[in-house]
């Protein structure tokens, strides 16, 4: 898995599962990679939610790194945005290390989203004007 923050400038390519296991140490280099940009909390991602940006890479047929905008959330980081934007939900699945917004280079951002629609393994935002596509591990739901 290779990740780019843009916020950071930040890059991490790195194996998160082998031999039928998790690898710990990759889980917290993901984990501080994702972390809060704005606060520098880290939180923990939720492993399957890199078992599903996999499972996306496969299906979208992406080469790329994914282009992180924004990972785990700390609770003030979310309350912050959710005064300033209506779209941000106050019990955001950033805040538990469900959600993630992403994009590919190689990949149109409506095609990543048909991919991550037709995987059915969480939520599904769309956000052409901000340039993302969401996913979480919650429920299968789109908007």
């Amino acid at each position: 898995m290779s990740f780019s923050h843009l916020h950071t400038g930040e890059r991490l390519e790195v194996e998160y599962f082998s031999a039928g296991r998790y690898l710990p140490d990759a889980l917290g280099a993901v984990n501080r990679l994702l972390r809060d940009f704005r606060t520098g909390d880290v939180g923990t991602m939720d492993p399957a939610l890199l078992d599903l940006l996999h499972a996306l890479r496969e299906r979208a047929g992406s080469c790329q790194p994914y282009e992180i905008i924004s990972g785990y959330r700390s609770p003030a980081t979310n309350r912050m945005l959710h005064e300033r934007s209506s779209g941000v939900a106050t019990k955001s699945l950033h805040m538990s290390g469900q959600a993630i917004d992403i994009r590919v280079a190689d990949v149109p951002l409506a095609d990543l989203r048909q991919a991550a629609l037709s995987l059915q393994r969480g939520g599904v935002g769309f956000y052409p004007g901000s340039n993302f596509v969401h996913v979480d591990t919650g429920r299968v739901r789109a908007w």
